[in-house]
């Protein structure tokens, strides 16, 4: 089985950042299912905005609670990522790069990436390029050649729309290729970096 995790950084509800992440992740899923080589696609969703107090305590603390670990271990375990968020001030919301900054360093190594941002006008659309794919670049994931930035316009009109689905669709099937191709998959279980639960970690501390 296929898994691919999901990750929403939007700060409203309804989010449009959430809209644009479960569109990739269908398109994705559609495009690893015309594979007929492959087995079934399962999709992890992570949603950063009810864990905003909890990666905060870890930035300040360096532990993280149940919630937190949990869905950082759901990020880890993936056959690859879906990774949206906002743009704010030219990059990705603070909420965005706090939770990567909890991770650990080289948990995303080799894990294929679909990087998309949402914003207000087409001005912010060169952040997903200048400020989130060098952060990835940064974690050694191997991120997708097509990103895909959604302003409001693009979900107004029909034209809009429409090209906004091609971007998706194309988005999609690049993740879809990587996800087959990843050195990634390959790895042993155990390669993997662990992240402890809270528990352990608290229980630690008497020692």
């Amino acid at each position: 089985m296929t898994t691919i995790a999901v990750v929403s950084a939007g700060l409203s509800e309804p989010s449009s950042t959430r809209l644009l992440a479960d569109r990739l992740a269908a398109s994705t899923v559609a495009a690893l299912d015309d594979d007929r080589t492959g087995g079934p696609t399962r999709v992890v969703h992570v949603d950063l905005r009810p864990l905003a107090h909890e990666i905060t305590d870890a930035m300040l603390t360096g532990f993280q609670a149940p919630a937190l670990a949990a869905a950082t271990a759901a990020v880890v375990e993936a056959d690859a990522l879906v990774f949206v968020s906002p743009i704010f001030t030219a990059g990705m919301s603070g909420l965005a790069k706090s939770f990567l900054d909890v991770m650990d360093k080289d948990a995303l190594a080799d894990m294929p990436v679909l990087l998309g941002a949402t914003g207000g006008t087409a001005r912010h659309s060169l952040a997903l390029e200048h400020a989130m794919r060098p952060v990835f670049a940064y974690l050694r994931a191997a991120v997708v050649p097509t990103g895909v930035f959604a302003a409001t316009d693009d979900w107004g009109t029909q034209g809009d729309q429409a090209a906004l689905d091609g971007r998706i669709r194309r988005a999609g099937a690049d993740l879809a290729w990587m996800t087959r191709a990843s050195r990634r998959s390959a790895q042993d279980a155990d390669a993997l970096p662990d992240v402890p639960d809270f528990a352990s970690m608290l229980g630690g501390l008497g020692h």
